[in-house]
């Protein structure tokens, strides 16, 4: 029996990103990737020295808090990865607007071929302009795998062989 009173992590609230120029930064998340400014977190980006500008794509629920790097705080680009989860529909309009300005994490343009078949969901990898990596994911397999993968005729990336879940899945 699981001991219930034991602390539990709550869901992912913001992540931290340097960024030269806040405004700029801004301006590209919005324009390329549909995030807008959190209001009621405004006044750490207009009154705090050296506080975050809180911007988000759902509403609020997950933000990206976009730190300006200057003095003390050097610009260090998020190189692990942040990883996003979209329904298909949104998935499949995002893949069919490439190439729109957004870069793989090599600084190429992102393509529709350049989506990765992770067997139980489907991703893309990009960087924004300042080298913060980013991964795009949709769960929904079927769906993309016919509307958009045998629809447009696109040839996935793999990282590793099919094969490998085949013989997961027979277990």
């Amino acid at each position: 029996m699981a001991d219930d009173s034991r602390f539990r992590m709550g869901r992912l609230d913001h992540v931290h990103i340097r960024v030269p120029n806040r405004a700029l930064a801004a301006e590209w998340y919005a324009t390329h990737l549909g995030f807008e400014p959190v209001d009621e977190y405004d006044f750490w980006a207009t009154d705090v020295d050296g506080g975050p500008l809180q911007i988000s794509a759902d509403g609020g629920r997950t933000m990206l808090a976009l730190f300006e790097a200057g003095d003390g705080h050097p610009m260090v680009a998020q190189e692990t990865g942040v990883a996003f989860s979209v329904e298909p529909d949104v998935f499949v309009a995002f893949s069919r607007s490439l190439p729109n300005g957004i870069v793989r994490p090599d600084g190429e343009p992102l393509t529709p071929a350049d989506v990765v078949d992770f067997d139980l969901c489907w991703a893309y990898d990009f960087a924004d302009p300042w080298g913060n990596r980013y991964e795009l994911n949709c769960y929904d397999y079927d769906t993309v795998r016919d509307e958009l993968i045998g629809g447009d005729g696109i040839t996935p990336v793999r990282y590793w062989p099919r094969e490998v879940y085949d013989q997961r899945t027979r277990r």
